[in-house]
């Protein structure tokens, strides 16, 4: 009971704010002008859509994107694969946590907590993102679990984008786009309950404050179960945001984000005999005392003055906070149990192994007991320049970029009797009356790593127009990278490492007609060895892994402009890759991996009441020089079909709708051990639409589908199973 009370005061606290909103706002005179799409943040194709006559539409389909040049621009004029997921699609779908949000995104997968790593751990075409996700624009390098309440959308440039973001971004960087303050008013409060004990509030509040000045507040709380046994989430959060200068030369943006999770973590279950041990979707492996905590606290600040049409002066500063409090047990092996003597079996394919029940089986149990600090305070100076040579146009960006990154992380280790650090003992595979604890468990303080790193940057990228016909994109940025790490007990004991280098990006687009453009691009990326301030003993002296991609896509508008549809041909290389030599214990920079692939991508309308995304990938990956036994083996969580696509209809008053995710197989792990199952999964929803109020039905898994989720790669590959059958009633109601 005492666990619930924060959330049940942060509840209290949500709705008290939507009321004071609400009061706010009757005595505020009403606002002349209406909120249109791009004043709310968006830059939807289509205007509004009054459905008889009664409640607005929102539309999934952007042209505009952040995420490609720095400044808002026009995604057929950025010459890379560019996917937008709108909060219309979000809304639609329930969609509340980053994760489900980026299931829109077929070059996606799912990673979930890794012995180093907990909170989001993303793959984008076969690599891993865990450390490109950016806030607006800003590296948001925290190790939390995101909420989609204060986004506006999420934007996701695919392929090496080091010239505009820095060190990483191989497979591409998903970008947070949070709501903006906007001239007209918002005054919108939503509750959802669900089966399993599922509860959420949550509103949004704009008030203006003069014809140039806004204050946005969103915010909310939850208290959600699901159908893995034991699983809740505990979690609530605000983001205010004042903007003043509104539509004027000078414009100021001041923004926060706070947010508490309270988690169960789920390393769901280990593997076996090259497969993940086949478990009912509700089955637990860990302790009901386990938990993850998580506060976060991000601030932003936005200066931008506009000379004149041509030529502005932008400068934006963020700081972030992380701190995560865990306790977290995970499945470590399968094997078999005679009195206190634990045999593990085998983790990949073994000829003649004996058959196994689960009620045969034993699982070892792990600790990832930790409390980690991370923050971050970064500067971007831009000055964006339009200016013309002779009858060749430009948009010329300039600029500069400075942080710092510290870290430190305190491991601790949680042993059972007659077991090796970390290890708590075992449990039967099969049952499902888990414990708080296990017998006879101590716990030991373990490695303390510091860390802290230091980055200065310089870019410039042109966007050339030819004719009206022909645009060049070209960029270079030079980053210097300095970091260093120091441990207390695990090697080494000391390290740094100072990184320069020079991103290139270049494209070429051709644009017959404004429904047609083609491209061809071809970007550069690095990864420094202690681009995540962790390491791997001996790879701490290596130089930077680097990474180039070559692609090739087109982008067409039809309908009038109302449904977009993309296609890319691309090829991904990361040389310089890190890999074990034939020396136990040592690494070289003698491997390299490739991804080759196909997309295409749908969105917008097919008629004005029928909205749809989705789109398809197709990606070839291998391991094509490794000296740790995996040359040749595909890479880990990457599937060589995904699909997902999500389509609703409105008829009057009503909506209607539904989707489906597909995955094939793929591997938990680059060993190749451990082959993890294709799924498709359908969700449904249905709702009823009025001026006032939006009452909403959404049906997740509808066929009870069981299936394997997000991977994990440590201990050869782990598999967490995906929710079983979800039903969600969301409400909404505006004042």
């Amino acid at each position: 009971m005492n666990q619930r009370t924060p959330l049940a005061l942060a509840m209290t606290a949500l709705f008290a704010a939507a009321q004071a909103g609400h009061a706010i706002a009757q005595e505020t005179p009403p606002t002349s002008q209406a909120v249109t799409p791009a004043q709310a943040g968006g830059a939807a194709k289509l205007p509004e859509t009054n459905v008889a006559g009664t409640s607005v539409r929102d539309d999934y389909q952007r042209d505009v994107a952040t995420v490609g040049g720095k400044v808002p621009t026009t995604i057929r004029d950025i010459p890379q694969s560019v996917t937008v997921i709108d909060k219309a699609v979000m809304q639609a779908q329930g969609a509340t946590s980053f994760a489900d949000a980026l299931r829109n995104s077929p070059g996606i997968t799912l990673g979930a907590a890794e012995g180093g790593q907990i909170g989001n751990n993303i793959n984008l075409r076969g690599f891993s993102a865990r450390t490109d996700i950016y806030l607006d624009g800003f590296r948001d390098r925290g190790q939390y679990y995101r909420d989609t309440f204060y986004l506006d959308s999420i934007e996701v440039l695919e392929g090496p984008s080091s010239m505009l973001f820095g060190r990483g971004s191989t497979g591409g960087v998903i970008n947070q786009v949070s709501k903006k303050p906007v001239r007209g008013p918002i005054n919108e409060v939503s509750g959802t309950i669900g089966t399993n004990d599922r509860y959420r509030a949550s509103f949004d509040l704009n008030h203006p404050l003069s014809d140039s000045a806004a204050l946005r507040v969103n915010g909310y709380a939850q208290d959600i179960h699901t159908t893995r046994d034991v699983m809740n989430n505990q979690d609530w959060g605000l983001a205010p945001s004042l903007r003043l200068g509104i539509g004027t030369p000078t414009e100021v943006t001041l923004s926060a984000l706070i947010e508490h999770n309270r988690d169960m973590p789920d390393y769901g279950t280990v593997g076996f005999n090259g497969n993940p041990l086949p478990i009912p979707k509700n089955q637990f492996y860990g302790l009901t005392t386990d938990r993850t905590v998580q506060d976060v606290l991000v601030l932003s600040a936005n200066v931008q003055h506009r000379f004149n049409e041509n030529l502005t002066l932008r400068n934006q500063t963020q700081y972030s906070h992380y701190k995560i409090d865990a306790i977290e047990t995970s499945a470590h092996a399968v094997g078999t149990r005679n009195g206190n003597t634990f045999a593990a079996l085998p983790i990949g394919p073994t000829p003649g192994l004996p058959s196994f029940s689960l009620d045969q089986l034993w699982v070892q149990l792990q600790s990832h007991d930790r409390q980690i600090t991370d923050s971050s305070l970064s500067n971007q100076t831009d000055v964006i320049a339009k200016f013309d040579t002779g009858p060749v146009k430009h948009t010329l960006i300039t600029g500069a970029e400075v942080g710092r990154d510290t870290y430190r992380n305190q491991a601790y280790n949680r042993t059972g009797a007659g077991q090796v650090a970390s290890m708590l003992g075992w449990v039967p595979a099969a049952s499902q009356a888990y414990p708080s604890n296990l017998p006879n468990v101590t716990t030991t303080t373990a490695n303390l790593a510091n860390g802290s790193a230091d980055t200065i940057a310089l870019y410039a990228n042109d966007t050339i127009e030819l004719t009206k016909q022909w645009k060049v994109v070209g960029g270079l940025r030079w980053d210097r990278y300095k970091a260093q790490l120091s441990n207390s007990i695990t090697a080494p004991a000391y390290s740094n490492q100072t990184v320069n280098y020079t991103s290139v990006r270049g494209g070429v687009i051709y644009q017959p007609t404004e429904s047609q453009s083609y491209y061809f691009s071809y970007g550069t990326s690095f990864n420094p060895s202690l681009e995540a301030l962790t390491v791997t003993n001996n790879t701490q002296a290596l130089a930077p892994e680097t990474n180039r991609s070559f692609e090739v896509g087109s982008k067409w508008d039809l309908m009038s402009g109302n449904l977009s549809i993309n296609t890319a041909l691309f090829q991904v290389d990361k040389n310089n890759a890190r890999t074990q030599t034939g020396t136990s214990g040592q690494y070289s920079n003698a491997g390299k991996v490739r991804v080759k692939g196909l997309e295409l991508s749908a969105t917008g309308h097919i008629t004005p009441n029928w909205q749809v995304m989705g789109g398809y990938m197709y990606l070839a990956s291998e391991i094509v020089q490794a000296n740790d036994g995996t040359q040749g083996n595909v890479l880990a969580n990457t599937p060589r079909h995904s699909i997902t696509a999500w389509s609703t209809y409105t008829l009057g008053h009503w909506e209607f709708g539904g989707g489906m995710n597909y995955m094939s197989m793929r591997y938990a792990a680059n060993t190749n051990l451990i082959r993890v199952g294709g799924y498709t999964r359908w969700d449904a929803t249905v709702a009823y639409h009025q001026p006032k109020y939006d009452i909403r039905l959404n049906l997740l898994n509808v066929f009870n589908k069981s299936y394997l989720d997000a991977l994990i790669p440590s201990d050869s590959g782990r598999a967490v199973p995906g929710i079983g059958r979800t039903a969600l009633l969301t409400g909404t109601y505006r004042f």
